[in-house]
């Protein structure tokens, strides 16, 4: 069977990078950013974003432009004969899965905050009132249900038009307004009174604010965003490389979608620490800031209901882009492994999706009790941890070890797949840091994640 093709390059950028941004750029770089002490950890997430984002990407987009199969079996077209490399597709697979357990649940959150903040239900409300909002939200089962299956829903929707008719198109426009709405609310904040001091902790790294955090904390940290934020690790690049052609080398591609994932990233901090230190609250609230920080500053705003309901609408454009992309990543899997057609993979997939998401919608409020991993954990956090600490780690450990030895599929064959075409290329010298120094950091990040 003909494999379906893309119908721009712009597609594929807009798309890979919709894939990596996500509530990792918009929710936790901001807080992380806050935690971490401003300036310092911006540089060094950037540093190991082109360190560490890049090759493991370029190896992605490769494997998926050769084999071009899902990465359930893309292993099989690449690897010798015999080798046992296809079984960490089934792991992707299964990683795929996970991540969409719990990132509709947080989507759905998000599209909610957005009809609320447009109905004015936070307008009246101080800081308690908020934080009791929230936590009324997430005791709410039955409407979190729906709006997780509202967010599925548009997934089987979007993915049943194809990946050039529905995804492409769909998420092409959805990330040009992303970009765009995040211009918007950038410039309000940086233009607000006493923003200058939210910009000076944002831009400017600060000795002092490095020793007390502890520059070993701050440099972990940024490794630890700089990786996660770019969604490689389970073959969620690898299904978009297979559907492009051999027009343009694809380490330039990696760059491209990077430079978008942080200008995202970049743009969020932009927005955020201006509008907190302009109001005098603290930037370090951590997960809370976007849920209960934010909805504050948008009260006290000029016009607060149509700039809180714009940074919801960005919030649930970068969500979507995510669960979109992944979800498109479960049917290719499925359509490659049981030979069912398109539509059949879509709406199969949204009802398991479904009914696998709702453990983690049930641990905010009738689970509540049950804590995997210690007081006040639940069950989104296990699912995180899985995905985060161990799916994603090992597995770019295995592409990295996959394309730069002899034992699988080889540096001769990736650089040769990986150079094809116009732009930036796989240059030699880059061999021994991506075959020997890549997989001892990789291996760092896992064991700092485990424990």
């Amino acid at each position: 069977m003909q494999r379906e093709r893309l119908g721009s390059r712009l597609g594929f950028l807009l798309l890979s990078a919709g894939c990596a941004i996500g509530i990792g750029n918009v929710w936790k770089f901001p807080y992380m950013v806050g935690q971490y002490g401003g300036g310092a950890f911006v540089l060094i997430y950037i540093f190991f974003l082109i360190a560490l984002g890049v090759p493991v990407m370029t190896m992605e987009f490769a494997m998926g432009r050769a084999g071009q199969k899902s990465p359930v079996k893309l292993y099989q077209e690449l690897e010798r004969e015999g080798s046992k490399w296809h079984i960490h597709g089934y792991a992707s697979l299964i990683g795929n899965y996970l991540l969409l357990m719990f990132y509709t649940s947080v989507a759905g959150w998000l599209l909610q905050y957005f009809v609320d903040t447009a109905a004015g239900k936070f307008a009246s409300l101080d800081t308690a009132g908020i934080k009791t909002a929230y936590e009324s939200m997430l005791a709410e089962p039955a409407t979190l249900l729906i709006y997780m299956g509202l967010t599925i829903l548009l997934a089987v929707v979007v993915c049943s038009f194809g990946v050039k008719n529905g995804l492409e198109r769909i998420t092409k426009w959805m990330m040009l307004a992303l970009l765009a709405i995040m211009i918007v609310l950038a410039v309000n904040s940086i233009t607000l009174e006493g923003s200058g001091e939210g910009l000076r902790f944002y831009l400017l790294p600060n000795l002092a604010r490095m020793k007390q955090v502890g520059i070993g904390n701050i440099i972990v940290g940024a490794m630890n965003q700089a990786f996660f934020t770019l969604s490689i690790g389970m073959g969620s690049m690898a299904i978009f490389g297979s559907y492009i052609g051999k027009e343009r080398a694809l380490m330039g591609e990696a760059v491209h979608v990077a430079v978008l994932d942080t200008f995202v990233a970049f743009a969020s901090g932009l927005i955020i620490f201006p509008a907190c230190m302009a109001y005098g609250v603290q930037v370090d609230s951590g997960k809370s800031l976007i849920f209960i920080t934010l909805p504050n500053i948008f009260n006290n705003l000029p016009g607060g209901r149509v700039w809180g309901s714009l940074f919801f609408v960005f919030m649930s454009f970068a969500a979507l882009s995510t669960v979109l992309a992944v979800f498109e990543n479960l049917v290719s899997c499925t359509i490659d492994l049981f030979g069912w057609g398109r539509k059949k993979a879509c709406l199969l997939n949204g009802i398991a999706l479904f009914l696998l998401s709702v453990p983690c919608v049930l641990g905010f409020n009738v689970w509540k009790a049950f804590e995997p991993m210690g007081s006040g954990s639940n069950v989104m956090d296990l699912e995180d941890f899985i995905v985060s600490n161990l799916i994603l780690p090992l597995g770019s450990l295995i592409y990295v070890i996959f394309c730069t030895t002899h034992y699988g599929w080889g540096w001769k064959n990736f650089s040769a797949e990986a150079n094809e075409g116009k732009g930036l290329k796989v240059a030699n010298w880059m061999r021994g840091y991506m075959t020997f120094v890549l997989p001892v950091i990789l291996i760092a990040i896992f064991l700092v994640g485990i424990l």
